[in-house]
């Protein structure tokens, strides 16, 4: 997120955007026997108890089982209500024996469920609208719990609302003291700066790309390129590109030229000396371990616990279609490269931020004070990001990779 957003955001949590993007550097690509980001994905796995030959197995399985989360998932159309990893396993959500026989016998495991595809849709469409405008909340499909999501900050202001969304058929209440909102602050993860009405941004360089004319181009978040003076992107003070086009909110993508200063290059930094290449993209299912690349945290891994969230930002600006994840980002990380194992998953749009210290200094904790990942307080990791695929379709884009 940038510091633009973060000062205007308000005391408490906030969600926030990040920008990533690959350019040459000395970073060393990682080896293809287990690349960099896996075995960052397997450490994730080990920390949380796992063993590490079962570790090494489910992320190596990861990409497969994903794509057969899909496939079922189409396949069985409104007999099933999504699917999710879970111990290295596709599990399918079924509303009956039919659709349970078919997932089994392509390997999954089938669970019985009282809310079909069609009903949790029309839970969330209803609280959809119930949290238009209601700065810092946010809604999603808990596939794993067979329910709707809605996130809504603390504080008595919101009860009756929050007693009105939790009436929806299907519907759960999470109460927050944390807040959603952007996080804007270039190499997959380099640090990129702006400037907006006068005032220096940062956000993070997400994957580098081409156009439909073959001219190298670099992809970050939407409100990373919002309202900027001169549309420029610059990089240790030095150009590095002129946007073309941005979308946001709703959306939250951009993307811009590259100058000639700057060799573009299909990998993400590890902030840690090596780099992790690109070799496709694509979409992990819901219980995947992903990791992501930013500016101000660096490194950070967790798993995707929802698709298709929808955040209402603070300061008014929602965004649809994003994918929420268990992982720690701050401001600055906005636009920030998303990986699983090699392949894209998307850019960093924003984040769950808790102000709970006096960073700068002048005795009061608000929002001029430095937000932190829910880790750092004791609070859940809650991260967005706007899936690739999409940015890429939407400006004919080719994802640069080796």
């Amino acid at each position: 997120m940038s510091d633009r957003t973060w000062r205007t955001l308000r005391a408490g949590v906030a969600v926030t955007v990040a920008a990533t993007a690959m350019l040459a550097g000395p970073s060393a690509v990682a080896s293809p026997e287990l690349s960099a980001a896996e075995a960052a994905a397997v450490d994730h796995l080990v920390a949380g108890g796992l063993d590490r030959d079962a570790a090494v197995r489910r992320i190596a399985d990861q990409d497969t089982l994903s794509r057969k989360a899909d496939r079922l998932t189409a396949e069985l159309g409104g007999r099933a209500a999504g699917a999710y990893l879970e111990a290295g396993r596709v599990v399918v959500a079924v509303t009956d024996e039919a659709a349970a026989r078919t997932a089994e016998s392509a390997g999954a495991k089938a669970k019985r469920v009282a809310n079909g595809a069609a009903k949790l849709a029309g839970a969330k469409d209803a609280v959809r609208r119930l949290l238009t405008g209601v700065p810092g909340s946010s809604s999603h499909t808990d596939v794993a719990g067979n329910t709707v999501v809605a996130t809504i900050p603390a504080g008595a202001a919101l009860d009756g609302l929050a007693a009105r969304v939790g009436a929806v058929e299907g519907v759960r209440v999470n109460r927050t003291a944390g807040q959603a909102s952007t996080q804007a602050n270039l190499y997959g993860g380099q640090e990129i700066q702006f400037t907006v009405g006068g005032r220096g941004y940062v956000c993070s360089v997400g994957f580098n790309a081409t156009d439909r004319d073959a001219n190298p181009v670099m992809i970050t978040a939407g409100h990373c390129a919002d309202g900027i003076a001169d549309g420029e992107f610059r990089r240790n003070g030095g150009y590095l590109g002129t946007v073309r086009d941005h979308s946001f909110p709703v959306n939250d993508y951009a993307y811009s030229s590259l100058s000639a200063d700057w060799t573009p290059q299909a990998a993400v930094s590890q902030y840690n000396g090596r780099a992790v290449r690109v070799t496709g993209h694509g979409a992990t299912a819901v219980g995947g371990v992903i990791c992501k690349s930013g500016r101000t945290t660096g490194w950070t891994c967790g798993e995707v616990e929802s698709l298709d969230v929808t955040v209402n930002y603070a300061g008014g600006t929602r965004v649809e279609e994003m994918t929420q994840a268990s992982v720690c980002t701050e401001g600055g990380d906005s636009g920030g490269a998303w990986m699983s194992g090699t392949v894209a998953q998307g850019v960093t749009s924003g984040g769950m931020g808790y102000r709970t210290k006096d960073t700068n200094g002048d005795g009061r904790i608000d929002e001029k004070d430095k937000a932190e990942c829910g880790e750092k307080v004791g609070e859940p990791n809650i991260a967005y990001f706007q899936p690739i695929g999409e940015i890429l379709t939407a400006y004919g884009l080719d994802l640069q990779t080796q």
